[in-house]
C-alpha cells in the first residue's frame, strides 16, 4: 500500500520554458456570478446587470456582458492549479488584453505557456517564473490574455509541503474482511 502525500501544484524545477499547460477546469459563468462580482466591486456600469439597457449596446449584441474584472479573476483562478499553486508571491502582471466579449452562459477555459524561468537573485529558496496566460470561451475565442510573473519555491525549500496533519488515532488501514 502506498501513501500519496497531500501535494498540489508545481515547484521551480517542474517548469520548462516552452511548456504549455492546458488547465484542467472549465467554468460556466452564471448571471448570479456576474451580478455578484459587479456589486461586490461597486461597478455601476449597467451593461453588467441591466438586460433592458444592454439591449441598446451595439458592442454587446444586446446581451449582458460579464464584468471584465470577473473574467480576469476567473482565468487567473483557472490557471493557479498549474502555474502558481505553490507560489509565494505574485510579482507582476503586464499586457492584459481583453480580446473578445464574455457573456452570461459562456464557459471559460485557460491555458498558459512558460516563457521564462530563473533562479531568484535575492531568495535562494525560490525562482522566478514568467508565463503568458490566455482565456478561451467554449468556441475557442481568446477572451483575455496577459503576462504574469510569480515567485515559486524550489522543491527542497519545504514550502507548501508536509502540511497534512498526522491523525492522532493512527494511519488509515484496510478494514478486516469477515
Amino acid at each position: 500500500m502506498a501513501v500519496h502525500e497531500a501535494q498540489l501544484g508545481r515547484f521551480l524545477e517542474d517548469f520548462e520554458v516552452g511548456d504549455v499547460y492546458q488547465h484542467p477546469f472549465g467554468r460556466t459563468i452564471s448571471e448570479a456570478d456576474s451580478t455578484w462580482f459587479t456589486l461586490l466591486t461597486c461597478n455601476t456600469n449597467q451593461n453588467h446587470f441591466n438586460a433592458d439597457l444592454a439591449k441598446s449596446n451595439p458592442i454587446t449584441e444586446g446581451k449582458i456582458i460579464v464584468n471584465s474584472g470577473f473574467t480576469v479573476a476567473l482565468v487567473l483562478g483557472l490557471s493557479v492549479i498549474d502555474m502558481s499553486q505553490n507560489a509565494v508571491a505574485n510579482l507582476g502582471w503586464t499586457d492584459i488584453k481583453l480580446t473578445h466579449p464574455v457573456y452570461i452562459g459562456d464557459t471559460i477555459y485557460a491555458e498558459s505557456i512558460c516563457i521564462d524561468k530563473r533562479e531568484s537573485a535575492k531568495r535562494p529558496f525560490a525562482g522566478i517564473v514568467t508565463m503568458k496566460t490566455r482565456g478561451l470561451n467554449q468556441d475557442g475565442d481568446e477572451v483575455v490574455s496577459w503576462k504574469r510573473t510569480v515567485m515559486v519555491p524550489k522543491r527542497d525549500s519545504g514550502i507548501g509541503q508536509n502540511y497534512f496533519p498526522e491523525a492522532k488515532n493512527g494511519p488509515l488501514e484496510l478494514p478486516e474482511v469477515e
